[in-house]
This record gives C-alpha cells, sequence and structure tokens, in this order.
C-alpha cells in the first residue's frame, strides 16, 4: 500500500463564504448558521476530536463552537482567516472540556477503533492500519496535521491557533509527516 495523504489547499472563496455566514449570522440569519455548520462541519469536529479524544465531546464541542460563532458573529473583525477564527473558539471550547473532565472524572479516551465501528466503508483492516498509524504521532502533532490536513490553513495560522513559535509547528508537522510514512509503511 502507498502512504498518501491529502491536503487540503487554501480556497479565497470558501474564506470568502465563510465571513458572508458570519456576516449574515451577525444579522440573525438562521440559514447562515447552518451554511456555516455545514462548511465548517469536518474541520471543527477533527479539532475538536484531536484534542479531546472522544467522539460524543467533540460533538457536543462543534454545536457548541457554534453556538458561540452565532452569539459572537457581531463582534467579528475580518482580519486573518474566518476558519481560524472558528476553530480558534472551537479549541477554546475544547480546552474547557477537557478542564471540566480533569475536575469532575477521568477523560474516556475512545480507541480509534470505536470511533469508526459505524463506517460500513471501514474495514476491520483499514481501521487497525490507522489506529497503528495515528499512534505513531503525539497529541501535538496530530493537531498539526490535522489542522492542515482538514482546513488548509498554513503553518503559520496554525502557529498562531496553538500559541507555538512557527519553527515549532514546521518542526512538528515534518516530523509527524515522517512518522506516519513510517508507520504506513510499518503496518502495510
Amino acid at each position: 500500500m502507498i502512504f498518501c495523504m491529502t491536503v487540503a489547499e487554501p480556497d479565497p472563496d470558501a474564506d470568502a463564504a465563510l465571513e458572508d455566514c458570519i456576516a449574515r449570522i451577525a444579522g440573525g440569519d438562521k440559514d447562515a448558521l447552518a451554511d456555516l455548520y455545514s462548511r465548517t462541519r469536518p474541520a471543527v469536529y477533527g479539532f475538536a476530536l484531536s484534542i479531546v479524544k472522544n467522539a460524543h465531546d467533540a460533538e457536543d464541542i462543534l454545536h457548541d463552537a457554534c453556538l458561540q460563532v452565532w452569539n459572537a458573529a457581531g463582534g467579528y473583525r475580518r482580519q486573518g482567516k474566518p476558519m481560524a477564527w472558528v476553530l480558534t473558539i472551537t479549541r477554546n471550547l475544547a480546552i474547557s472540556r477537557l478542564r471540566e473532565h480533569r475536575r469532575t472524572e477521568p477523560l474516556v479516551q475512545e480507541d480509534w477503533q470505536d470511533r469508526l465501528a459505524d463506517n460500513p466503508a471501514v474495514t476491520h483492516e483499514d481501521r487497525m492500519m490507522l489506529e497503528a498509524v495515528l499512534s505513531a504521532l503525539s497529541d501535538e502533532e496530530r493537531q498539526i496535521v490535522t489542522l492542515h490536513a482538514l482546513t488548509g490553513l498554513r503553518h503559520r495560522e496554525i502557529a498562531a491557533l496553538l500559541g507555538l513559535p512557527l519553527p515549532t509547528v514546521l518542526s512538528k508537522y515534518s516530523r509527524a509527516l515522517k512518522k506516519l510514512q513510517l508507520a504506513w509503511k510499518e503496518a502495510d
């Protein structure tokens, strides 16, 4: 099997569409919120999941992020990427969720197999390979790769979002790709 990773390319039209959604949400347009949800769902859910490692919490964070966008849209300033603004909200909610779990109960870490069990297109062998490959990455590396692959954010934007220096993000991304390639070869 050949290792292949696709990365979302930055799309100026997508940025303009998200900015339009946020402006319409600020005006109280509920259809715009549904539009924003459908445009950001994969990235927001994937990013939340990479932080909390629990599918149910990630889904809750996705919905909470949309509610927070609804409430904060009037204060949105058009500078930078709108997806980065949405993902900053997501990160803050995910970190709050982790803190909440640490105070009340130990965080249950779901297995990648459990997360993918309901998907009939994913075979048992695929789940085992995915688990092996992803376990090669640290949490931070997984977040960086997820953000770059799912959202097309540039490394500079990921660094700002995660509060890390740009050289750190670049080196972690490079190391993560090498780890993924090695893990993929070993799993194959």
